[in-house]
């Protein structure tokens, strides 16, 4: 029985140290990120040096109380800084972030370590609507002048997801693997009408639009597009922290699920809803940029394990950090050239997740 008490105080006292050290770690990595954005901020063409780049972000976010720019070596600098690369260096933290936050939500819902936005059509979908904008003229409208691409986007993301559910809940109980083989039909034939819109188009300046575009920028990041965006991942990151509980249930299956009093479906509905809205939103701001969703939840999963309460905030921020490196190197890689951001995601992911499906001890939902 001593033993027993002695064995159960030493688990707790390793639960209890393993906590902290995570806690630690958190905050490093917090700090880390405040660094990393500092440095995004001051690199590109026209360098600017990090304390003068931290004393005009200091004094800007503070309207002007703290500080002043007596000592900022031009006055060109803060425009740089505050109209070009501070939204831009922000629209990859929240980027980061959200795609992170829909890989870890849709791999629980259904169930499956490569389900994302791309499996599952959303994307295709965002860029099928973005095609169309560009190749036939809706984005050039008069009421769409300056947000076509990004309305018809969020449309097209929304409309393939309605379609996969409806596709999904076909001929009775809509389950797992019926969302997956639903995502990957949408996905193809959005990608093909997009094929066919590009090829019948005589279009050649919309046609690079189109590439680069399905190709991720961050490059025509602005303020006016960060309230909106900052606003729902916010709330849907505090609403999925709130479902870790949920979301955990989810990973031992239907069965499971059902004992345990849990409806599957509803919750598969509403958070695959969210994340659609989500990717949306994403998408239209900055087009596509693939693997983020799928690696960065793998990647952490080794550490963390399964256990949502841990992997919903580690991946908030290694998603982040993530984009935001990427971003800085799309941008310094080859001197006088930028790099569409998703193919630079796409060069490091691919054998990142080699490497992850590789290792033996890796175990989706274990």
């Amino acid at each position: 029985m001593k033993a027993l008490q002695n064995g159960a105080t030493h688990k707790k006292r390793f639960s209890n140290h393993s906590q902290k050290v995570l806690i630690g770690l958190f905050i490093l990595l917090g700090l880390f990120l405040v660094l990393s954005l500092i440095i995004s901020i001051s690199i590109g063409q026209v360098s600017i040096p990090l304390r003068e780049t931290f004393q005009i972000v200091i004094y800007k976010l503070s309207n002007g109380t703290i500080g002043n720019l007596d000592h900022v070596g031009s006055s060109s600098y803060v425009p740089i800084i505050w109209q070009i690369r501070f939204p831009r260096a922000i629209m990859a933290l929240l980027i980061g972030a959200g795609l992170s936050l829909c890989g870890v939500i849709m791999q629980a819902t259904v169930q499956n370590p490569l389900a994302d936005p791309y499996i599952l059509g959303i994307s295709s979908g965002a860029s099928l609507g973005a095609t169309f904008a560009i190749l036939i003229g809706f984005g050039s409208g008069s009421f769409f002048s300056q947000t076509g691409v990004a309305f018809w986007a969020f449309a097209g993301a929304l409309v393939a997801s309605l379609i996969v559910f409806i596709l999904a809940g076909m001929g009775g109980k809509m389950t797992s693997v019926k969302l997956v083989l639903s995502g990957m039909v949408i996905s193809a034939l959005c990608s093909a009408f997009s094929n066919f819109i590009i090829y019948f188009s005589n279009n050649t300046e919309g046609m690079k639009s189109v590439a680069f575009w399905t190709m991720g920028s961050l490059a025509a990041t602005s303020w006016h597009q960060l309230p909106l965006l900052s606003g729902v991942l916010f709330i849907l990151v505090v609403f999925f922290l709130s479902q870790f509980r949920v979301l955990n249930t989810l990973l031992l299956g239907d069965e499971a699920a059902t004992t345990l009093g849990i409806d599957l479906n509803l919750y598969r509905k509403i958070y695959m809803v969210l994340t659609a809205l989500l990717t949306g939103l994403m998408v239209a701001s900055c087009g596509t940029i693939g693997f983020v969703g799928l690696i960065i939840p793998h990647f952490l999963r080794a550490f963390t394990g399964a256990n949502h309460q841990k992997l919903l905030p580690f991946s908030l921020i290694i998603g982040s950090l993530f984009l935001v490196w990427s971003d800085i190197l799309a941008r310094t890689m080859i001197a006088g050239v930028e790099l569409p951001i998703g193919i630079l995601t796409s060069l490091i992911g691919a054998p990142l997740f080699l490497y992850i499906l590789t290792k033996k001890s890796y175990q989706f939902g274990g």
